[in-house]
């Protein structure tokens, strides 16, 4: 069996529950307290019991502890989902819908979601929801009734 990680010592026991007192994180506070028992010496198997988890997890908390301290035990935010579109592919995009449709070659004359996300299924065999790809393109600043951003020298002539 392999040596326990040890804790480090700039924090003794009575220290690691002095901050777990003034903690509103309910999850810190009880980390910090499962460690106190290692660093009073007890075993680690009572601090996985007070933690209210396994081993593994009490040597999750320590080498988090060694590495940052009291914030090493805070609950990160979760990454989320891998975007849909890689960069590449928001260049693509970005540049198709800056240059606009060519109304004998795409059949419109301005771009709509469904079109741009048949392009995208089409060219780069990636499957976007409208709504995810009105979020891609409000990100890169492009105007959504207009699906393409006009400078101020832009000259927009309607019919006479």
């Amino acid at each position: 069996m392999a040596a326990p990680v040890p804790l480090r010592s700039d924090f003794d026991a009575e220290a690691l529950r002095g901050l777990a007192v003034g903690l509103r994180d309910p999850a810190q506070t009880r980390r910090l307290l499962a460690l106190s028992v290692i660093a009073a010496g007890g075993l680690r198997s009572e601090a996985a019991k007070i933690g209210g988890v396994g081993l593994q997890t009490v040597r999750d908390w320590v080498v988090a502890f060694n590495a940052d301290g009291p914030d090493g035990l805070i609950d990160g935010k979760p990454p989320g989902a891998r975007p849909r579109l890689n960069a590449n592919q928001r260049d693509v995009l970005k540049a198709r819908v800056d240059h606009g449709p060519t109304p004998a070659a795409h059949g419109v004359v301005r771009w709509r979601l469904c079109d741009l996300a048949q392009i995208l299924s089409e060219d780069h065999g990636v499957s976007v929801s409208e709504q995810t790809l009105s979020r891609v393109l409000r990100a890169m600043g492009v105007d959504r009734r207009r699906r393409m951003t006009l400078s101020k020298t832009d000259v927009i002539h309607y019919g006479t």
